[in-house]
C-alpha cells in the first residue's frame, strides 16, 4: 500500500492518559515526521499535532487507538498527494 502524508490532531482532556498517548506515538515512531504539543493551561487540556508518512491503514489504526482512550479525541487529515 502506498504511503500518504497526514496530520493527526489530538486533544487530551484527561492528564492521566498523557503517558499512554506518548507510548502509542512512540510505538509508531517510524512513521512520524514530526509532532508539536501545546499545553493549554487555561482550559486544562493538551493539544498535539502529529505529521505522518504512512499507509492509510496505519494512519487509521493509530487514529482509532488514540481516539479510544478516555478523554482523548483524535482526527486525521490527509494530503491529496
Amino acid at each position: 500500500m502506498e504511503n500518504r502524508i497526514a496530520v493527526i490532531g489530538i486533544i487530551i482532556e484527561n492528564k492521566n492518559i498523557v503517558s499512554k498517548v506518548n507510548e502509542i506515538l512512540h510505538e509508531n515512531g517510524d512513521f512520524i515526521i514530526g509532532r508539536m504539543g501545546i499545553p493549554y493551561r487555561e482550559k486544562n487540556i493538551n493539544i498535539i499535532s502529529v505529521v505522518l508518512n504512512a499507509p492509510s491503514d496505519k494512519i487509521n489504526s493509530l487514529t482509532g487507538k488514540l481516539g479510544m482512550l478516555e478523554g482523548v479525541s483524535a482526527k486525521a487529515l490527509y494530503s491529496n498527494k
